[in-house]
């Protein structure tokens, strides 16, 4: 990758770890299904502006499909999953099972960049990793296991967007479907959320600037840097982020929310790390593999 692909990579890995954390904390006070519905509005009043001011709104045009379907999978669906997910396990465990998603990028990836012996072996140990995860962490509490499946289900959809953006809207200007991604999400989202307002004076300061967090940092800016990445990185490289995601996430939750992190937990991170790093190594050609070292 070459540097700016790098710095939208480290900004992308910090800003998608910190928003397990912000959920814990908005999720005090305000229902997971408003946390998500003012999540994209907020990200929405952000982005809009934006691509009106750059002007590359038209590069949607005969676009709403494949933009409603991101919609779909990559705020709405993942969105509501991790949201009501932390209300049974923690924001390190959450991002720590998030991790899964390179692996599965390389699953689907698989017509473009073969599975290999040495992808096998990343598959499988990603796979151990979250079956450590669960097992150790959560085994015997039935909410804990529900919790854990929905953050799961939520790694499978962004993975799947993350393949969508590559390949049917790497060419629509990051700002044009940000923009359009969160205001689909909310258009859909509010009729919803309006039924769940807390009562006047039912929510803290900290909830209201943990969704602020969430809505401008971890949606907005985060979006706009993740399209990018894709576009400059490809889908596989730009999934590398989680990575770094589980470890911001494993130390805001232990420093600021004192959540345990045992034995299981540092087990199935180290077997996801590595069936990541296995699992999307490049494939050499026989050429390639043959030609000398210089």
């Amino acid at each position: 990758m070459n540097r700016p692909a790098w710095l939208l990579f480290v900004l992308v890995s910090v800003l998608w770890g910190i928003p397990y954390f912000l959920i814990k904390i908005a999720i005090d006070d305000l229902s997971p299904l408003l946390v998500v519905a003012g999540r994209c509005a907020i990200g929405a009043a952000a982005l809009v502006p934006v691509a009106l001011l750059r002007g590359s709104l038209g590069a949607l045009r005969g676009r709403l499909g494949p933009v409603a379907g991101l919609a779909a999978v990559h705020i709405v669906g993942p969105f509501l999953l991790i949201t009501y997910g932390e209300t049974h396990i923690s924001s390190s465990l959450t991002g720590i099972l998030i991790a899964i998603e390179p692996v599965v990028i390389a699953l689907l990836m698989a017509n473009a960049e073969p599975i290999t012996g040495i992808r096998v072996a990343g598959l499988v140990a990603g796979f151990l990793g979250v079956v450590v995860l669960v097992g150790l962490d959560v085994s015997g509490d039935s909410w804990g296991l529900i919790g854990a499946g929905m953050v799961l289900l939520a790694a499978l959809s962004y993975a799947y967007a993350t393949k969508l953006v590559q390949q049917r809207l790497s060419d629509v200007p990051p700002d044009a479907l940000t923009a359009a991604t969160t205001t689909i999400s909310t258009v859909v989202l509010l009729p919803f959320a309006v039924f769940r307002l807390p009562s006047p004076g039912a929510v803290g300061a900290d909830s209201w600037l943990a969704l602020a967090g969430l809505g401008l940092l971890c949606t907005a800016l985060a979006l706009l840097a993740f399209y990018r990445l894709i576009a400059l990185a490809g889908s596989n490289k730009a999934g590398l982020v989680t990575y770094v995601n589980p470890v911001v996430a494993a130390l805001l939750g232990v420093t600021l929310l004192q959540e345990p992190v045992g034995v299981g937990t540092v087990a199935g991170f180290l077997l996801i790390v590595a069936g990541c790093w296995l699992s999307t190594r490049p494939t050499r050609t026989p050429s390639e593999a043959l030609a000398p070292v210089t």
